[in-house]
């Protein structure tokens, strides 16, 4: 159960925050400034590539690398392919990871590595291994760390992770948390780039950092939850199955990622799916178990001592501007027709990467607000 009492109390909110949830997603902007400069100061923006790559492959542990790697393949598009290397291994743990480049993969390859950890020895093998293949080797990694060794063994370039501005954070939430994510995006947005498959100059950068600082002013935890649209969208999944529906290629993964971050750190489940795909294969879904009547018992049993079912609603996610060829009036008829209720995000005007930030800041937020408001009484 949430208790929607403890979203309008700052101070309650920051007792229950023992992980340094909210904190994490409030400097995600510095974090982008932090990391760009980083990768300044390794020498990615004055790289001269020689051309493009003919493939881009990503490996990396958690939901913060796979975000990643899925990020780099929607704002790459057609520019090339972007391949996530999904590990394998008997345990999550850092010593069991494991991680083998495709058999395809060659001298006219990227190979980018993200890790808030460092100490795989899985990614250490994966950059020896693509040292002898011919790839290009580039990694972001903590400071101290065995990995940056590593990569800097087989010729590779390494670019520090940056910090949290005052300290890290509890390690259980590095692979969801906010920072992280940006913290290992924002080096390897400036490494493409320059070699010409995404749009990501330094001042593109800043207007992220900045798009991400002014989306943490109005979703803080001392904005009140009617003027608060990661509160309101926190408030309204309470005890629901959100279907997050998506429209537009950088809402895609923000979907997804918003999926893995409600499992991760609030655990409670979703499903994604993209529209107009969306419709049919979450179709059934509406008209099912998950329905807002649906209640196939006695209507006058006692329910005093059972737990509310769980009701499907609709989360739909946009990066397009209203209007034009679009699906999502028959999904709200869809919804709608059976009674689902629809939560609704779309960002303000700006660019790809602007839109893409301020989603993910409200989503993240979200998830944050799910996690703490669920897990006081516990």
């Amino acid at each position: 159960m949430l208790d929607e009492s403890l979203l309008d109390a700052p101070d309650a909110l920051a007792r229950a925050d023992r992980r340094d949830l909210l904190r994490g997603a409030a400097e995600a902007g510095a974090r982008v400034r932090t990391a760009a400069r980083h990768a300044t100061e390794a020498g990615i923006t004055e790289l001269k590539p020689e051309g493009r790559p003919r493939a881009v492959l990503v490996a990396g542990p958690g939901t913060a690398a796979t975000g990643v790697a899925d990020l780099i393949a929607a704002l790459a598009g057609a520019s090339a392919p972007v391949t996530r290397i999904p590990p394998t291994g008997v345990a999550p743990a850092p010593g069991a990871l494991r991680w083998t480049l495709p058999g395809w993969a060659g001298s006219v390859d990227l190979l980018l590595i993200a890790t808030a950890d460092g100490s795989e020895p899985g990614l250490a093998l994966l950059a020896e291994q693509a040292y002898r293949r011919g790839c290009t080797v580039v990694a972001v990694a903590p400071l101290r760390s065995p990995l940056r060794e590593a990569v800097h063994g087989v010729h590779g370039v390494v670019v520090p992770m940056a910090s949290a501005p005052h300290g890290e954070y509890d390690a259980e939430t590095s692979a969801a948390g906010p920072g992280t994510l940006w913290a290992l995006l924002t080096p390897l947005l400036a490494l493409l780039d320059r070699v010409g498959l995404v749009t990501a100059p330094a001042e593109a950068l800043q207007s992220v950092a900045d798009r991400l600082d002014r989306t943490a002013e109005r979703c803080g935890p001392a904005i009140a939850t009617y003027s608060n649209p990661a509160k309101t969208l926190a408030a309204e999944l309470a005890d629901t199955l959100p279907l997050i529906w998506t429209e537009g290629e950088a809402a895609g993964p923000v979907g997804r990622r918003f999926a893995a971050v409600l499992a991760e750190l609030s655990g409670r489940p979703a499903l994604a799916a993209a529209l107009p795909e969306a419709l049919p294969a979450h179709g059934g879904l509406l008209a099912g178990a998950f329905a807002a009547g649906a209640d196939p018992d006695d209507f006058f049993r006692d329910r005093v001592e059972e737990s509310e079912p769980l009701h499907a609603r609709v989360v739909l996610l946009r990066d397009r501007p209203t209007g034009g060829l679009s699906a999502a009036p028959a999904a709200r008829e869809l919804a709608l027709g059976h009674d689902t209720a629809i939560s609704e995000l779309e960002p303000e005007e700006g660019s790809t990467l602007e839109c893409l930030a301020e989603l993910l800041a409200v989503t993240d937020f979200a998830a944050v607000y799910l996690s703490l408001a669920s897990s006081a009484g516990t």
